[in-house]
């Protein structure tokens, strides 16, 4: 028998399709399962890489920290496993080793300060919300607020809260023991709160009556008042007290007729601060605390304004810390104010309706900022490095009850994610 040979077995082949047809089919077939194993593979990697980030807390952690405090919150109604990570206080502190603070809160409305983001911001006004009848703000403390709400004067007492606007958390402060009309006796109420040092915040009032005072602390660890072995005479010191700065472990109080008082926590005793010179100097002429005083990101600033031709400069001064003096942080001398036109001091407002509301301390030195008002209803930012000037906000077209301006009613806004 004799085998064909190669022309014979090709034309064999063409002559015959099915067969070719046959082997196509076969060809597209281990293909299409070559393609999808390739795809199953794929998924399965994606997958098994999920599930290794999902199951790894410190890899996880990373990740959520690179994200803005508006997706945090989102992502707490993920999972139960990711409500209790994002609240552990080991990623808190992490995430607020360098507290941002991207406002104000000028009479309850927000102001940003980054007036070039076109993003929506965190709110546009202090939503609080409960029995009580909102009434103001007493303290912005590290991102939480004082509150003080009454019942619309049904009363003679006042209700105090504990508010953070980042997560809407709040919690009640109980009543002053012994203390029948807080409108009356109380002087001051202060927050003392940091997210490292001082987590478990407290609460420090001063009550007084015909020129005596005494102190007592509310603790939220214990959820308890204390009353502190302290009476003292405000003549003593010749001071009222305004809003307290919380910073270093102590609530200070800034300079009113030559004193400067601050409380230390940590041993629960009164104790005085040097005043820098020129602050002094200005004070035996016009006795008018600092054009302001405060604290950013860990530093304790002291404003003071000198006048010299119809023009003024600015020197931020800055507490060494251990509380011992003062030094020269920055000074703004007059070229960089003459933006500010028709700015002039008379004895019925010796700023000339000029004055500083915050120092805001960026996480870089070019980055910091003052954050003035101008004409008593205009803020705008003044960075101290290269003297740039961004208007912020007009109270004459916004719709804010401010008809001039009060200290008491601006407030910094710093996000937290702290719980309590």
């Amino acid at each position: 028998m004799r085998l064909p040979d190669d022309a014979q077995v090709s034309n064999e082949v063409i002559n015959q399709p099915n067969m070719v047809n046959t082997r196509a089919k076969t060809r597209n077939t281990l293909k299409n399962c070559f393609l999808q194993a390739s795809t199953t593979d794929s998924n399965h990697q994606l997958t098994s890489s999920a599930e290794l980030i999902g199951s790894n807390d410190d890899i996880l952690t990373e990740i959520l920290l690179w994200l803005p405090v508006t997706s945090i919150l989102r992502f707490k109604s993920v999972s139960k496993h990711w409500r209790w990570l994002l609240s552990h206080r080991h990623f808190t502190l992490r995430y607020e080793k360098l507290p941002t603070s991207p406002g104000l809160f000028v009479n309850q409305k927000y102001v940003p300060f980054d007036v070039e983001d076109r993003s929506s911001p965190p709110f546009r006004h202090l939503d609080f919300c409960h029995d009580f009848h909102f009434k103001k703000i007493v303290q912005s403390c590290n991102g939480l607020l004082l509150l003080c709400c009454s019942d619309a004067g049904f009363t003679r007492n006042d209700e105090y809260y504990v508010f953070n606007p980042t997560t809407k958390q709040f919690a009640i402060i109980p009543s002053v023991p012994g203390v029948d009309n807080t409108r009356k006796m109380i002087r001051f109420m202060g927050l003392a709160f940091h997210p490292t040092t001082c987590p478990r915040y407290k609460v420090v009032c001063i009550l007084g009556s015909e020129y005596t005072y005494h102190m007592k602390i509310y603790y939220s660890e214990t959820k308890e008042w204390k009353t502190l072995n302290i009476n003292f005479s405000e003549r003593r010191y010749y001071m009222s007290f305004g809003s307290g700065v919380y910073w270093n472990g102590a609530i200070h109080w800034d300079p009113c007729g030559g004193s400067l008082l601050y409380f230390d926590l940590k041993v629960e005793k009164l104790r005085k601060l040097p005043i820098p010179l020129p602050v002094q100097a200005r004070l035996r002429i016009v006795p008018l605390p600092p054009i302001y005083f405060g604290e950013s990101r860990g530093h304790l600033h002291l404003v003071n304004i000198t006048w010299h031709e119809s023009r003024f400069r600015l020197t931020v001064y800055e507490m060494l810390g251990n509380h011992s003096g003062w030094f020269v942080k920055y000074e703004v001398g007059r070229d960089p104010l003459d933006c500010y036109p028709g700015i002039q001091s008379n004895r019925y407002d010796p700023y000339g309706g000029f004055d500083i509301i915050d120092v805001v301390r960026g996480e870089e030195e070019e980055d910091t900022f003052l954050v003035s008002l101008y004409d008593t209803r205009t803020i705008v930012r003044y960075n101290v490095k290269d003297k740039s000037i961004k208007w912020l906000f007009d109270m004459t077209t916004a719709d804010v009850d401010i008809v001039r301006f009060e200290r008491g009613k601006i407030h910094r806004y710093i996000q937290s994610l702290t719980s309590f």
